[in-house]
């Protein structure tokens, strides 16, 4: 089916009580990987592209300095390969912009294929990020794309979006910030932190979702909560990439069980980007690990030499460079850049299909509606 707005799915978790995990995507395989794992599960299926991950997709490998026309060119790299693999789907998938940077990067998005943004005015004072957040919206909305806001800080480090503290969400603003924007879902700060260093024992603020929610219900406006920095950094997977060289310390994530206790408080969306990354930085490593004579394959050493020049990193972006075309077009040049690609979908499958379990979503495919976006412009402008 073509890819649909985020809006229905989030209907849906409010419905009938369950979360849809959001997975961010940094190259085709990782794409169809996503959505294949979904279809195993009959779950819908949220994709994310960051809005530098657009920018890495668009051929820039310095990606933290992307240009307009980079991201441009690679939400349409992104968008492309979703409708290549989604085309024939069972199940509806969302194509997702996370942490957009302003108007132009949200726009970029949705003229070039997303189906849904998010625009990041956290860092902004509060009439600001309103009237920021109320811009997309109104052009958003006008074509049946989702948005989504943020209210609140979190701390850590992801792409372009960083912060040494945290600011809770005030949920008496919350009310506010929907009404005023239009908003279809909002990213709250309730304990969850962007990066793998989320420290110990982390618990949520639970009574911050749960206050948020309730004053929505009391004034009757609609708006799922969302929780960014949410990756669990499984230990064993850390475990994995410290037994083959990496130099991972301190990286802890939220825990499963803290993450799941909040969907019953409002969080219906909740995204997930490190898990991934981790995920398939071990199984690179276990590939050269296992196969040594890859070290010194002319299409592939490249990647094992930044492997073992980039310990302490686990953003496979940093060591897949030397394959972009491939990251960029899903095309495969020969059998050495194929177990490549095996490992990054692999990666990919082992985090995705344990969290669509963990959330909820298993089975949950068929009770989502799946409008057009033409027919979700109609419904947003009738107010529906």
């Amino acid at each position: 089916m073509p890819i649909v707005p985020l809006r229905p799915l989030l209907e849906a978790t409010q419905k009938y009580s369950f979360a849809q995990g959001a997975f961010n995507v940094n190259a085709v395989a990782q794409a169809k990987a996503v959505i294949e794992v979904h279809e195993m599960f009959r779950s819908a299926a949220i994709l994310q592209g960051a809005d530098l991950a657009n920018g890495f997709m668009g051929g820039r490998k310095d990606f933290v300095n992307a240009t307009l026309d980079d991201k441009k060119i690679g939400a349409k790299n992104i968008a492309a390969a979703v409708k290549k693999y989604g085309a024939a789907s069972p199940i509806p998938i969302v194509l997702h912009l996370d942490h957009g940077r302003d108007f132009e990067s949200c726009k970029a998005a949705i003229d070039n294929g997303y189906t849904s943004v998010m625009i990041d005015g956290s860092a902004l004072p509060f009439a600001q990020n309103v009237e920021l957040t109320r811009e997309v919206v109104k052009y958003a909305h006008n074509l049946g794309v989702t948005v989504e806001g943020e209210l609140g800080v979190l701390a850590g480090v992801e792409d372009h979006v960083f912060a040494d503290e945290s600011t809770y969400t005030n949920p008496t603003k919350v009310v506010e910030f929907l009404k005023k924007t239009g908003a279809d879902c909002l990213a709250i700060s309730y304990g969850t932190m962007h990066g793998a260093s989320k420290g110990k024992n982390v618990k949520l603020r639970q009574e911050i979702a749960i206050a948020a929610r309730e004053c929505l219900l009391h004034e009757h406006v609609f708006g799922v909560l969302v929780s960014h920095g949410s990756s669990t950094v499984p230990k064993y997977i850390v475990d994995g990439i410290n037994r083959l060289g990496g130099e991972l310390s301190d990286a802890h994530g939220i825990p499963i069980e803290e993450l799941k206790a909040a969907i019953p408080c409002g969080i219906g969306k909740i995204n997930v980007d490190t898990d991934i990354r981790l995920a398939v930085t071990r199984n690179l490593k276990e590939l050269f690990h296992a196969k040594s004579q890859l070290r010194t394959a002319s299409s592939v050493r490249e990647i094992y030499q930044l492997l073992e020049a980039n310990k302490a990193k686990f953003d496979p972006r940093i060591f897949l460079v030397p394959i972009m075309d491939t990251l960029m077009t899903g095309l495969i040049p020969d059998d050495d850049v194929a177990e490549v690609v095996k490992c990054i979908e692999r990666g990919v499958k082992e985090v995705v299909g344990t969290l669509i379990v963990e959330f909820g979503s298993v089975g949950k495919a068929d009770l989502i509606e799946c409008p057009t976006l033409e027919e979700m412009a109609g419904r947003y402008k009738k107010g529906l």
